[in-house]
């Protein structure tokens, strides 16, 4: 009985030290001897609990001790805390989505990233990578601001509401009329239409 005891007082003499250590060096390669298949005491428990709680990332001895990870002598590591938890990511935007599909298409087509800026410029002017911006005037509508949309059917049937489908037909419209999409820009920027 005062073998336990002694142990007792030793780990919870222990866990105060490192508990009040000002660095981490204090609890480095500290080791702690406990017979295998012996629980601690509750003041164990206690210490342990409160150590925990003012640093979250500790390996507790007496944790892996009591989930069978021991095997006769348990090493302390180095005292850390966890970094604290970072805002989530904030959701894409429907823009952002939209130039994604369009950088995989075109890497497709083996155009260079000088081309995607071209489109994204181009794009960006006609449509601000919107889906669903429709020009009242002209009737122009998508993200390559077909003139009519209905164009884009033989794309696909959800042409109206599919980026996808409207930016696989604005890349073949592209190809077809200025070769690539810095040559549409290029004619955008002398004409102000492609």
């Amino acid at each position: 009985m005062n073998g336990n005891r002694a142990l007792r007082t030793t780990v919870v003499t222990a866990l105060t030290a490192c508990t009040v250590a000002t660095s981490t060096a204090a609890c480095q390669a500290e080791a702690i001897s406990m017979p295998v298949g012996e629980e601690p005491a509750e003041t164990v428990h206690r210490g342990e609990r409160s150590a925990q709680a003012a640093h979250p990332g500790e390996w507790s001895a007496q944790a892996a001790h009591r989930s069978g990870q021991s095997t006769g002598t348990v090493h302390r590591g180095v005292w850390s805390t966890e970094a604290e938890p970072q805002d989530r990511p904030r959701a894409r935007t429907a823009k952002g989505r939209n130039k994604a599909i369009a950088f995989r298409l075109v890497s497709r087509r083996a155009w260079s990233d000088d081309q995607f800026r071209c489109l994204d410029r181009l794009w960006t002017r006609e449509s601000n990578w919107n889906h669903r911006a429709h020009n009242r005037y002209t009737g122009a509508y998508g993200i390559p601001q077909a003139l009519p949309g209905s164009k884009m059917s033989g794309s696909g049937g959800d042409w109206r509401s599919n980026p996808a489908t409207q930016i696989n037909w604005g890349l073949r419209y592209i190809k077809g009329r200025y070769g690539s999409p810095c040559g549409a820009w290029g004619h955008f920027q002398a004409r102000n239409w492609y």
